[in-house]
């Protein structure tokens, strides 16, 4: 072999390599479902997603990655020593086919056994097994309360694995290449780049180091953290580790200016606030609000991002909230910052149809405090069949909690049905034999209707169903009321359908729907009793007299964006004079604090100067960060008008 033959092969090699490691980081990227542990099988398209304008990616690209697998794999064996390149050789070239489709089944195969892994409760029941039974057995002469103990213990070891977070999905950029393709999402950035390139020109982009995040994606434009947040270990109990946040002084006497400012309406003294405490997280969500009501709903999700910036910046080294088990409990009133903000990051990735996203945010709001008393359970759900994790909300349902109660709830009731029903279609297009140990979505469609009947006839209105059948469904007495009389109840199925009820214009899920109505329907003209025993049940559930969810807005789970019309806008803030000169108390900096700011915004609007501070070319932070120059920016447009 010539030097000059052996550099050419060197050389293509290397380009393979290099194609090779390309699209393994694209198909990394592309955050594809297969890999979820907590998720199954499942038909290749989202039957939800005809509800969004996007299209899926296309799956063609993984044969092309595993064509240059074999490719790279061939190439590597010339690189081999004699022996090993003759035994290598010796294979027929004709079984290249046959090792990509045997490499193709084992990495499914590998998926598929991480995807069915099951506690250790579970495993043992499968083995027939029983955990109390084997303990008695080894030890008979423990206490019984030692056996409950040790159950309880593998219950909550199973609630905290159902509710595990996959760091890999929380980045909504990842969803975004899945969905729509690398390609489309690259060529958007690079026009978003492009459009802002004189702005970059002129501001102070990559001044300093920007901390990476798992919650978001900051940008490098931000200012640089100040460390005024913190959080502290509290204790360990039952198995989870407590903790809490905690404030510099620095960042009480922003807090104090805030709640005075808050006190009075006065969004200007909050704005002045966020001057010199960029990352002050009352004031970030006060003003993600503002956003969000004059309709800016960009910025509104930015000031979002840089509070849950803020706050993972400041987690403890022993703060792992992924894994679940770690508590954050709301009732301390330095951690309700970040409920808020996530509960609002998860509604902002939903708009955008990042649902998968949203739903490991969702699962990390339930993990951090079990209270749940944003009402992350109630939306849980929906994001779960949204994104087509079917299996995973069946388990769900079975080992969140140890009382098998959940399925009493409107909203799993009926989510359950519609999952079951995907995944006897899974089954079905498999050839597999169905469940027999599971209901049937027919039978949990038709407990769903039992025992929430007003749940129809809100849905008939919503969604809504314009067909002559449902008139008629309608007319029976038992779907005539649009109310239980149990206040917690009625609340929750209000929740649930200004939640949940896009999901039910679908052809199929409105089929199923209808067939489990006209079989009550049929049913209670022979045995009115059962409807009085499905009552009894509904009350010994739902037994308070008092609405225990009161504090859950019916609006906040709703997918409508909500503005303020300008006469409201003004009572929002106070009147120009006075708020300048209470910004003018805020916007003073501590004694011994930070360095004035490169601008004077003493005599100006601080909602105003807010504004600008948000853009990346504006310079508001340290005089170390570098200062903004308006005749560069001048000259620099001069320079564009010019050419």
């Amino acid at each position: 072999m010539s030097a000059r033959f052996l550099k050419k092969i060197l050389k293509e090699q290397e380009q393979q390599k290099q194609r090779v490691i390309e699209e393994e980081e694209e198909e990394q990227l592309n955050g594809e479902e297969s890999e979820s542990p907590d998720s199954s099988s499942r038909p290749s398209k989202n039957p939800f997603d005809l509800l969004n304008e996007g299209d899926e990616e296309d799956e063609d690209n993984f044969d092309q990655v595993d064509e240059l697998e074999v490719a790279h794999e061939n190439l590597t064996r010339k690189q081999e020593p004699p022996s090993l390149k003759s035994s290598a050789t010796a294979v027929p070239a004709s079984n290249n086919k046959s090792k990509k489709k045997k490499k193709k089944k084992s990495k499914e195969g590998s998926s598929n056994l991480d995807k069915h892994e099951t506690p250790l409760d579970v495993s043992l029941d499968t083995l027939s097994l029983d955990v109390s039974s084997s303990s008695h057995q080894l030890g008979s002469n423990k206490p019984t309360s030692e056996n409950t103990k040790v159950h309880g213990d593998l219950v909550k070891q199973s609630t905290q694995s159902i509710l595990q977070v996959d760091p890999k999905y929380l980045n909504v950029e990842n969803e975004l290449r899945r969905i729509f393709g690398s390609k489309v999402v690259k060529s958007f950035e690079k026009g978003n780049q492009s459009s802002t390139s004189r702005q970059v020109r002129g501001g102070r982009r990559g001044s300093h180091h920007i901390r990476k995040t798992f919650l978001i994606s900051p940008s490098d434009h931000w200012a640089r953290w100040d460390g005024s947040l913190s959080m502290e270990f509290l204790e360990t109990k039952d198995g989870y580790n407590y903790f809490r946040y905690t404030h510099s002084s620095s960042y009480d006497q922003a807090q104090r200016a805030f709640e005075a400012a808050q006190a009075i309406h006065d969004l200007n003294g909050v704005a002045s606030v966020l001057l010199y405490h960029p990352y002050h997280v009352d004031s970030l969500i006060t003003m993600a609000d503002y956003f969000k009501f004059v309709g800016e709903h960009q910025m509104s999700a930015d000031a979002i991002a840089k509070c849950l910036y803020a706050m993972e910046c400041a987690w403890h080294p022993m703060f792992t909230p992924f894994q679940g088990n770690c508590q954050l409990k709301f009732s301390h009133d330095t951690n309700k910052p970040l409920f808020k903000a996530l509960f609002t990051h998860m509604k902002n990735m939903d708009r955008r149809g990042c649902h998968r996203s949203a739903l490991e945010v969702c699962k990390l709001l339930l993990a951090l405090d079990s209270d749940d008393l944003m009402g992350a359970l109630f939306c849980l759900d929906y994001f779960a069949l949204r994104a087509a994790e079917y299996a995973w909300l069946e388990r769900f349902s079975e080992e969140y909690r140890s009382d098998s109660s959940l399925w009493m709830f409107p909203n799993f009731s009926y989510s359950l049905a519609v999952c079951r029903f995907y995944l006897e279609q899974e089954e079905s297009s498999r050839g597999s034999c169905a469940d027999s140990t599971k209901a049937s979505s027919a039978d949990l469609i038709y407990q769903a209707l039992m025992l929430h009947p007003s749940v129809l006839k809100k849905l008939v209105a919503k969604v809504p169903l314009k067909d002559q059948s449902w008139t008629n469904i309608l007319k029976n007495s038992f779907f005539n009321s649009d109310q239980i009389g149990i206040p917690s109840l009625d609340h929750l199925i209000n929740i649930y359908v200004e939640r949940n009820y896009l999901i039910w214009r679908l052809p199929d899920l409105q089929k199923l729907l209808r067939n489990g109505a006209l079989l009550l329907v049929e049913t209670l003209e022979h045995n009115k009793s059962e409807a009085k025993d499905w009552a009894c049940v509904r009350k010994e559930a739902f037994s308070s007299d008092k609405n225990e969810y009161a504090h859950l807005l019916v609006q906040d789970f709703s997918d409508t964006v909500q503005t303020l019309p300008p006469d409201n806008l003004q009572n929002f803030m106070v009147d120009m004079r006075e708020a300048g000169q209470i910004g003018g108390q805020v916007a003073n900096p501590p004694a011994g604090g930070h360095a004035p700011p490169p601008r004077d915004v003493a005599n100006r609007n601080p909602l105003a100067v807010l504004f600008e501070s948000l853009l990346p070319w504006v310079n508001y932070g340290d005089a170390g960060d570098g200062v903004f120059d308006e005749n560069q920016v001048n000259g620099q447009d001069q320079d564009d008008e010019d050419r």
